[in-house]
């Protein structure tokens, strides 16, 4: 620590912290990542800023971010509006022609635009888009139709991403796209933004989630599991440590790795600038999953 009076401690934590940001800087510079944004990071208003900040951070340094959100708070919140009952089976949505318009309506035209506009404003350049635009996402029926018009992901082509990132914009998805007959459909956020990372041979897929990451006793989080390889994801998984909404999480990153993404990462947005301290700093705040053993931090 400086001994210079005008130096205060504040000023030189912060230099610390970009000193140690350096190297992933240099490292992640140009290239893709592609965050799935949602839980309390999108219901609390000083969360929502924190994340928009860290976007248009991560944008000023040349890291290109892309961004998958969904919106169930919200949806249920419309329905209820409008006085139509939400159905589950099987923990997805039941949605109906009737459900999937208010769906489609809050995903693409509301939280969507919420979303594109406070990056905006706190000084990055946001495009929203759903999976329907360019064909970017082509949905097929789930489940032979027995959640309605839940959909799952057929094929993706990120084509109309390029020139987009290529500019600087911050792509803003919304997991609503058609199927090859049009009809729109309602799509897991965390399914779309496995894929796209794969499609996009992005360097990292970061979930924003309302837990510490994967732990070892769901009931102690101080049993956080920092680091693990693809192999011992699916172990996890196997040997039931893994369960309930954490294995659709766990699967998608193990789906992302299998398809080429660099690394996964399940963080928790209850913390401020989670996305920063998980890719800019030595220790991380969540569950990293890589390919191998050689791609762990040391």
């Amino acid at each position: 620590m400086s001994s210079d009076p005008a130096i205060s401690r504040t000023d030189a934590l912060r230099v610390s912290v970009l000193s140690e940001a350096l190297p992933y800087i240099q490292r992640f510079s140009g290239r893709r990542v592609v965050v799935k944004y949602g839980g309390a990071a999108m219901a609390r208003a000083d969360l929502r800023d924190a994340v928009y900040r860290d976007l248009v951070l991560l944008a000023s340094v040349g890291v290109r971010p892309v961004v998958v959100h969904g919106g169930g708070p919200e949806i249920n919140d419309w329905l209820g509006r409008l006085n139509i009952q939400p159905q589950f089976k099987a923990g997805l949505r039941v949605t109906t022609p009737e459900t999937m318009d208010v769906v489609e309506m809050v995903l693409v035209g509301r939280v969507n635009k919420h979303i594109v506009n406070g990056i905006n404003t706190v000084g990055g350049r946001a495009v929203g888009l759903c999976g329907s635009d360019g064909s970017l996402v082509v949905a097929r029926t789930y489940d032979d139709g027995n959640h309605g018009l839940v959909g799952e992901v057929q094929a993706v082509d990120p084509a109309v991403l390029f020139p987009l990132l290529d500019a600087g914009y911050i792509p803003v998805i919304s997991s609503v796209a058609a199927d090859r007959e049009g009809q729109a459909h309602n799509i897991n956020a965390d399914t779309v933004a496995g894929e796209l990372a794969a499609a996009l041979q992005a360097e990292k897929l970061i979930l924003l989630t309302d837990t510490p990451g994967i732990l070892r006793d769901r009931h102690d989080p101080a049993s956080l599991i920092r680091q693990v390889t693809l192999a011992g994801a699916r172990d996890l998984i196997a040997e039931g440590v893994v369960e309930g909404g954490m294995t659709p999480k766990t699967e998608c990153c193990i789906r992302a790795l299998a398809q080429g993404v660099g690394a996964a990462h399940i963080v928790d947005g209850r913390v401020p600038h989670a996305l920063l301290l998980e890719v800019f700093t030595d220790a991380g705040i969540g569950t990293m999953v890589v390919g191998s053993e050689r791609w762990l931090r040391n």
